[in-house]
């Protein structure tokens, strides 16, 4: 029987026998990859355009990822002096709004470096090990990864939806 060929950019796919952690970190890692390639090769003012009523924009939605990385990994389970965990709706609409000196490259870059800390805070926690959260009581590093699962891919889906209106770019690679 001939081994079959797995696109591998396809990290879920790839980790489907690993076990949780790699299950978990793979379809995280997947989500936050299919954000960067949404927003690859735009430039700075498509990134930031409005075509919804909404703040949201590719470059903001890149903007909005990095602080919710920053808020769920660092903040919670690495937390230095002065951090402070954003909970308003003031907060995430901040995140969402896209400065005049804001580029795509200076976004992203933003973006994978907040993942790379992400990914490294993790790999230091058990999947169980809980931390106290300000408006939750306590969260478990597993279920932040699941949270932020879900929170990449439903923004993944809004930059899917972006791009296709930006320039008529689809799909998830």
């Amino acid at each position: 029987m001939a081994t079959p060929t797995i696109d591998p950019t396809l990290g879920p796919v790839l980790a489907r026998t690993g076990d949780e952690r790699a299950i978990l970190d793979a379809f995280l890692d997947f989500h936050r990859a299919t954000v960067l390639r949404k927003v690859g090769g735009l430039a700075d003012a498509d990134a930031a355009r409005r075509l919804v009523p909404s703040l949201t924009t590719l470059a903001g939605l890149l903007k909005h990822l990095t602080v919710v990385e920053t808020n769920w990994f660092a903040r919670l389970f690495d937390p230095q002096p002065g951090d402070v965990y954003l909970t308003s709706q003031a907060d995430a609409d901040a995140s969402h709004t896209v400065g005049p000196d804001d580029t795509v490259a200076g976004l992203a870059a933003a973006y994978e470096a907040a993942c790379a800390r992400s990914r490294a805070i993790a790999a230091r926690v058990d999947l169980g090990h809980v931390v106290p959260h300000p408006q939750l009581g306590e969260v478990s590093l597993r279920w932040v990864l699941v949270h932020l699962i879900e929170e990449t891919a439903r923004h993944a889906g809004h930059a899917d939806i972006l791009r296709e209106l930006t320039d008529g770019e689809t799909g998830a690679i």
